[in-house]
């Protein structure tokens, strides 16, 4: 996944202190996305949540969807790399690869995105931003996911395969959205394992 833009380049000796800024900024934009919906989630909102002034937020991105797509992007690039890192150690049961892959779906992360594709959807000076982050998050997850599950997309069938386990993940995820149906989604979950294990071998 690229680098997060949206925000200016910072040097000298209070770099460390606006990376923190930064970060806070991000992860508190997601929070109200997820919690709030984009039309509760404004810039003044995120920057009281995140501890920092609003003209602090505002250096940081300078317009309201720079810093709900680079939080998206920010926040999606962290749940990769820990994702990456859970299964560090080597090869995994693919049952444990397949329920992280669908937790992906369940979570804030995923609220705030779905928060974001909807407003898109409405705004034309959002939409571009979004449709280029979804793009790249897709592209990010689907190599995660050929990789975890250690598919050979060489293989007829397999790259379709994958793709609509991840595309059931993200029905799943919208389900998720206004009721937790924790079991029916294990049930799910299972019967996916099972079909990717006939098909990856």
């Amino acid at each position: 996944m690229g680098p997060v833009t949206g925000a200016k380049p910072v040097t000298g000796p209070k770099q460390a202190r606006s990376r923190v800024t930064r970060r806070h900024l991000l992860e508190a934009a997601v929070s109200c996305l997820a919690e709030q919906g984009w039309a509760g989630s404004t810039v003044a909102v995120v920057a009281e949540r995140a501890g920092v002034s609003r003209g602090a937020a505002q250096y940081h991105f300078p317009t309201r969807e720079a810093l709900f797509t680079a939080a998206v992007a920010y926040v999606a690039e962290e749940r990769s790399t820990a994702l990456r890192e859970l299964f560090h150690a080597g090869p995994a049961a693919r049952p444990a690869v397949v329920g992280a892959l669908v937790d992906l779906y369940t979570g804030a992360l995923f609220r705030a995105a779905l928060q974001l594709w909807v407003a898109a959807s409405n705004e034309e000076q959002l939409r571009p931003q979004v449709v280029e982050l979804e793009a790249r998050v897709g592209r990010e997850t689907h190599r995660i996911a050929v990789d975890l599950l250690g598919a050979d997309e060489s293989v007829p069938g397999v790259r379709e395969t994958v793709q609509g386990f991840l595309d059931m993940a993200r029905g799943l995820g919208l389900a998720n959205v206004l009721t937790d149906d924790g079991p029916r989604r294990a049930r799910v979950v299972a019967q996916w394992t099972r079909i990717l294990d006939t098909v990856l071998g």
